[in-house]
């Protein structure tokens, strides 16, 4: 009995070390994802993106919501092309490109953790 309780116990941590690391990321980069995910014109992106933050503000925030708001950004930064990404380092002056590859790979390792603990 003692072993299912420490196991229980080791999920629950395990959660909330996502959670957390989930939220301290956004609180570090988020407001770059928000400004590249504005300059794309991804709704979908952005709206998940703030969708994370209220998540937030819930004393208990859902593993799932949080796992599936991750996913919706993760597609819209995949959903971007070349010439998007030209675009916007013409217009905006930085290299799009590589934020977008930046921000996806952080957005998947985190996602890839969520979707790791079923």
């Amino acid at each position: 009995m003692l072993n299912t309780f420490n196991a229980n116990a080791n999920a629950d941590q395990a959660a909330y070390d996502r959670i957390r690391d989930t939220e301290t990321h956004l609180r570090r980069h988020g407001r770059g994802l928000c400004d590249l995910l504005d300059a794309l014109d991804a709704p979908g992106g952005f709206d998940a993106l703030c969708e994370l933050h209220g998540f937030f503000g819930t004393q208990h925030p859902n593993a799932d919501e949080i796992a599936e708001a991750l996913a919706e950004i993760e597609r819209a930064l995949e959903a971007q092309t070349a010439s998007a990404a030209d675009r916007i380092a013409r217009d905006y002056c930085f290299d799009a490109s590589s934020a977008i590859r930046w921000h996806g790979a952080r957005i998947s390792e985190l996602r890839r953790r969520f979707q790791d603990a079923k």
